[in-house]
């Protein structure tokens, strides 16, 4: 360092054509813009770890976005596609279904839930529908409507003519054996939908409602003694045994 700080003395003597050069370096430019950037030079890492704080809000808005795909529903935030969806809801319960188990279902305030239910019956009634929407008890149902009763009755008494479907005596069966039961737990077992047969084997009056299940509110089922006077026994200890008729009954207790 000593023979560097002499070495700059000695130029300084030689003369005043030396010292040009001084100015040529503060003229490079670069070295002293880079020595004046160097107290910038911190603000990089600042800047950097602003920008990793920042890093958070994109995986936000991904797992808001993931969510929406999850659970992909339609938009019901017209009255019209609120009725819409409510009056699909309406026609696959099994009992009915309550106010607050709707606005859950669509994701809808409770109150709009209501309103919509209200002016649903009132269009139906106003227009003469054939399809009747009730309050009963604490949930709404589609019934049909008393003006066309006798036309129900007649189809009805009709279909009792015709033979049970293999879909409907199975269906029976399950019931019959595992009595009381629910119609979803006869659809567990079954794997398919059973609303039409367990509607059929009503009207045929070869089974009936009795009370609700106390876990799931869905509706019991058991069979009747028309059931037992078709079948020719004269109560249901009569029955054979199910395991070699139907063994996936069995298994209805688990479900």
């Amino acid at each position: 360092m000593e023979g560097e700080a002499a070495t700059g003395s000695d130029t300084a003597e030689a003369g005043e054509a030396l010292p040009e050069p001084e100015p040529a370096e503060l003229s490079d430019g670069p070295g002293t813009d880079s020595d004046a950037e160097t107290p910038e030079s911190p603000g990089t890492p600042e800047t950097s770890e602003a920008s990793e704080q920042a890093e958070p809000a994109p995986a936000e808005d991904e797992d808001l976005v993931a969510a929406g795909d999850a659970s992909d529903l339609p938009d019901v935030t017209s009255d019209e596609a609120l009725e819409a969806a409510l009056e699909a809801l309406l026609l696959v319960v099994d009992s009915p279904a309550g106010e607050q188990m709707l606005a859950e279902t669509v994701e809808q305030p409770v109150a709009r839930v209501t309103v919509a239910l209200r002016t649903m019956a009132q269009r139906l009634t106003e227009r003469g529908s054939g399809i009747d929407l009730r309050r009963v008890g604490e949930g709404w149902r589609f019934y049909t409507r008393d003006t066309y009763a006798p036309f129900v009755e007649k189809l009805l008494l009709d279909g009792q003519r015709s033979k049970l479907t293999r879909a409907a005596l199975e269906s029976l069966a399950v019931i019959a054996y595992r009595q009381p039961v629910t119609r979803a737990r006869v659809a567990a077992v079954r794997g398919v939908n059973v609303d039409g047969v367990i509607r059929t084997l009503l009207a045929r009056g070869l089974i009936e409602e009795m009370g609700t299940d106390p876990e799931t509110t869905g509706t019991l089922y058991v069979t009747t003694e028309l059931f037992l006077e078709r079948l020719g026994l004269s109560s249901l200890n009569d029955l054979p045994p199910i395991a070699p008729l139907l063994p996936e009954v069995d298994t209805i207790d688990d479900i």
